[in-house]
């Protein structure tokens, strides 16, 4: 190659590296699908070389242009979009498509407000898959699923950038189940469509939702999360804790009796000499004293009829604790590593065949008492759909109820801790919050409690001081909170955790009486006392759209 064949290649890869570095970027939640609140002054922002020019413009509309400051930053503001059309804008070079207008909401908490539609299926399935308007209606929801991740340092600006905006026709088994109920019935109060920021994580506490600054006042808080400022102590800490659930799991595989030597999912294993327990009973699970750690053997038979054999069905077992592997007829069909998802397992067509059949269960218990959750459904299901109410059984259903054989596997020490970060302090306002705070809601629906029932007389503080760094943090000094009540949960009989919930039901009033904007949402009627996340998402997100329609109408 010669020598001005180099020079002009160089300057192009040069040219190419300087283009790409003065990009005009947008944060992944400025994107196309996007729903863009009413009545609200259209805000964009970004990143672009310091002292770019960046250029906005609204197919059909107006146009703007600023220059990025010297930290590469900029933020243009337009008037805000008509409602009623969708919209195309241009950013440099970036075209974002299918912009609508409606309601946004921005809603977070712990697992209640995570759990997908998929999860309440068992009581939704025929009002969500056969909603009249469904095809004219899901296209306008829309949800944008932040992703779950952490940060201990400065917050982010931005989130992943695969983060996108999903319709409800596109996407709504992932949904938010309260999210998208809430969107549901705003809607059909107000024929507009709904965006939905989910920032949501199982078990996490309120503080984990709140920035450095904002905990300030709350030494606990800023010292339990500075024990692990160094990423070095936190690899360290991580290194250990996989090693110890290396060795408990591998020590509890090679010392189960059911696994290295009889095989006790086989279904030619005689059962007749173990113990004959009722799933639901409290005679077995413990070493006479205490909760038994470890392995736990529990086989049935059932008969199929020969119309029934060969034909695939769908095997629930309610839900268990803590985690279990499923057989049928000594093929394994399902297993599941923790106590709340409900068992639904797929048995495959030609597995069950005419008169008897076996079902076995390897039930591992690593904390507290091991058991399977009563009034849950436990049967086997024939037909196109493993969603059914828990009552009778039906002609196409076997019950899996009643007597089972049962026997000790694996007699183990309880299972090691694990040390969960988004658990701690500010992290998850770094990653989860800051990157999409500044994106304009119609308010913020909170869904969370659990997490700090047993320090409830901390919440309503800390909540004040979550709500303070949100609305200084958008920008917005009145943004309305919708404060989901704690539904009922724990069995009558328990009046201790029952005291302690009212506890916080009664935190959660309180403040939502002090702090400006902060409406309760009442949800203690719609719990299950059996299940800490209860199914009935609909009536409680028609709860929540009451009161922010109201709201609107002030």
């Amino acid at each position: 190659m010669n020598t001005n064949k180099i020079l002009t290649l160089s300057i192009s890869l040069l040219l190419g590296a300087t283009s790409a570095v003065a990009a005009v970027k947008l944060p992944a939640i400025i994107s196309s699908g996007m729903v863009v609140q009413r009545d609200h002054p259209f805000t964009l922002w970004g990143t672009a070389d310091p002292g770019e020019k960046v250029k906005v413009k609204i197919k059909g509309g107006k146009s703007a242009d600023t220059v990025a400051d010297t930290d590469g930053s900029w933020t243009i503001t337009l008037p805000p979009l008509k409602t009623g059309k969708t919209h195309s804008v241009t950013v440099g070079d970036i075209t974002l498509e299918d912009i609508l207008v409606g309601d946004v909401l921005l809603c977070s908490g712990q697992s209640n407000m995570e759990l997908p539609i998929a999860r309440v299926m068992d009581l939704l399935e025929d009002d969500y898959r056969n909603y009249p308007s469904q095809a004219s209606v899901y296209p306008v929801i829309r949800q944008f699923k932040v992703p779950k991740e952490v940060e201990f340092g400065p917050a982010r600006t931005d989130v992943d950038p695969s983060a996108s905006w999903k319709s409800a026709s596109q996407d709504g088994d992932n949904f938010s189940a309260l999210a998208f109920y809430t969107a549901r019935a705003l809607h059909e109060k107000t024929g507009l469509p709904v965006g939905l920021v989910n920032a949501s994580w199982g078990g996490t506490p309120v503080e984990s939702w709140v920035s450095d600054s904002h905990l300030a006042s709350f030494p606990l808080c800023i010292n339990k999360k500075s024990i692990y400022s160094d990423p070095a102590y936190r690899e360290a800490v991580k290194t250990l804790e996989n090693r110890n659930y290396e060795e408990w799991n591998r020590v509890l595989r090679e010392s189960d009796p059911g696994l290295r030597q009889e095989k006790y999912y086989s279904p030619s294993l005689s059962d007749s000499d173990w113990e004959e327990i009722d799933l639901f009973s409290t005679s077995w699970g413990t070493d006479g004293m205490k909760p038994a750690n470890g392995t736990h053997w529990l086989r049935k038979s059932f008969r199929i009829s020969a119309d029934k054999a060969g034909q695939p069905a769908t095997l629930r077992l309610g839900c268990i604790v803590d985690a279990d592997s499923v057989w049928v007829n000594g093929r394994q069909v399902g297993f599941t590593s923790y106590q709340y998802p409900p068992r639904i397992y797929h048995i495959p067509a030609g597995l069950l065949r005419e008169g008897e059949n076996n079902v076995t269960i390897q039930l591992i218990s690593q904390h507290g008492k091991p058991h399977f959750v009563p009034e849950k459904p436990y049967k086997i299901i024939f037909g196109s759909s493993p969603h059914t109410r828990y009552g009778l059984t039906e002609p196409d259903e076997i019950s899996l109820e009643g007597k089972w054989r049962y026997h000790r596997g694996a007699e183990m020490p309880e299972g090691p801790g694990m040390m969960f970060w988004c658990y701690l302090p500010s992290v998850l306002y770094n990653s989860m919050i800051a990157p999409v705070i500044k994106y304009p809601v119609r308010g913020a629906v909170w869904y969370q409690g659990e997490s700090n029932v047993d320090r409830s007389n901390l919440y309503a503080p800390l909540f004040t001081a979550l709500t303070s760094c949100w609305r200084e943090a958008s920008g917005n000094s009145e943004m309305p909170f919708y404060v989901v009540e704690l539904a009922g949960f724990l069995h009558p009989s328990d009046k201790a955790g029952q005291a302690a919930w009212q506890k916080m039901r009664d935190v959660q009033r309180d403040m939502c009486h002090t702090i400006p904007a902060a409406t309760l949402i009442p949800n203690a009627d719609l719990g299950e006392w059996n299940d800490i996340h209860p199914l009935d998402k609909k009536t409680l997100g028609s709860r929540v759209a009451e009161s922010i329609y109201n709201d609107l109408n002030q």
